[in-house]
């Protein structure tokens, strides 16, 4: 079979491992410019060098088996390396969070800049609806974007599925990005509480990263709670940095320097709340959908999803095949 995936993130890449392995054809797409998504790793020029921030994902956890193995060989093959300051069993992605997409995106074909604007069922085959174009056909399509996106792709054809994406809403999350020429005198390098800040690491200070005994700059990470991000959410970059700086500086109890960067995004789908669900497959309509939307707003539970989404596909068709040799 010859399936299309909406959304080449880690979910819909690790889906597309299993399905490739199992002797499928696997084609994926994705708006981004590059593999990462909620995973990127940002880069701004200094001029001390580039400046690198991992804006989204921190770090990722195992506590099942299968994804311990992955992790495991992501840090045999140097892709992964633990970060004890993040918690004992926490992994980051080498040189940047964005490394463990990349390292799955570079095995399967992948299309990115590339948005998908909606599904077309001919009866037979799917096809994929971009700008002023088709993709496919397809034998079965995966949809493994965020759950506001997955909805209106799925409406048309599995209510069922897009009900499900429509009542996974998400918590939003500004971050801030800065760096400085000279280290901030703080004697820590990760910081998790309550009030306006949720987050703040010295991304510089993670494994596999240069920092300003490599002559590069000291570069922080600084998420708001998604409290704060929600009564902020339609701020200007501008003013979110400024505010959120503030609070930074508040926290760390000393004037901060003039930044050589200072930058903030906002992840509108940030954290999404689960559905209680792993992964969905329509068999008859060959459509299906993961997604960390669907378990837990972790860099494990996106694997899991894509992992659980291919077992499920799997199983289902060599069941389907035992039927029709009998």
């Amino acid at each position: 079979m010859h399936f299309g995936i909406i959304g080449a993130g880690l979910a819909g890449l690790t889906c597309a491992a299993r399905l490739v392995g199992a002797g499928h054809e696997v084609s994926a797409f994705d708006k981004g410019r590059g593999p990462g998504g909620r995973m990127s790793t940002r880069r701004i020029d200094t001029p001390l060098g580039q400046a690198r921030f991992d804006h989204g994902a921190q770090f990722c956890a195992a506590t099942t088996p299968g994804f311990a193995r992955q992790v495991a060989d992501w840090a045999q093959r140097g892709v992964a390396a633990p970060w004890p300051a993040a918690g004992p069993d926490a992994y980051v992605g080498v040189p940047g969070m964005n490394a463990l997409v990349a390292d799955l995106a570079h095995q399967h074909d992948v299309t990115f800049d590339c948005l998908v604007k909606g599904l077309v069922h001919d009866g037979r085959h799917w096809w994929l609806v971009l700008e002023g174009e088709r993709r496919g056909p397809f034998d079965a399509v995966i949809v493994a974007t965020p759950a506001e996106q997955a909805a209106p792709l799925l409406s048309l054809h599995a209510f069922p599925m897009a009900r499900a994406a429509a009542g996974s809403t998400s918590q939003a999350c500004w971050t801030a990005m800065m760096a400085w020429a000279e280290p901030l005198p703080l004697d820590w390098t990760v910081w998790r509480g309550e009030g306006p800040l949720a987050w703040v690491a010295r991304n510089s200070a993670k494994p596999g990263r240069q920092g300003p005994a490599q002559g590069a700059p000291d570069c922080w990470v600084i998420q708001a709670s998604p409290d704060w991000s929600r009564q902020h959410l339609e701020l200007t970059p501008e003013a979110a940095i400024g505010l959120i700086a503030d609070a930074f500086a508040e926290l760390a109890e000393t004037t901060l320097p003039e930044p050589l960067v200072a930058r903030a995004h906002r992840w509108r789908f940030a954290r999404p709340s689960g559905t209680g669900s792993i992964a969905l497959w329509d068999q008859a309509l060959r459509l299906g959908a993961c997604g960390d939307w669907l378990i837990e707003p972790t860099v494990q539970g996106a694997w899991l999803s894509g992992d659980a989404l291919a077992e499920r596909i799997l199983a289902q068709s060599e069941s389907d095949s035992l039927r029709r040799a009998g």
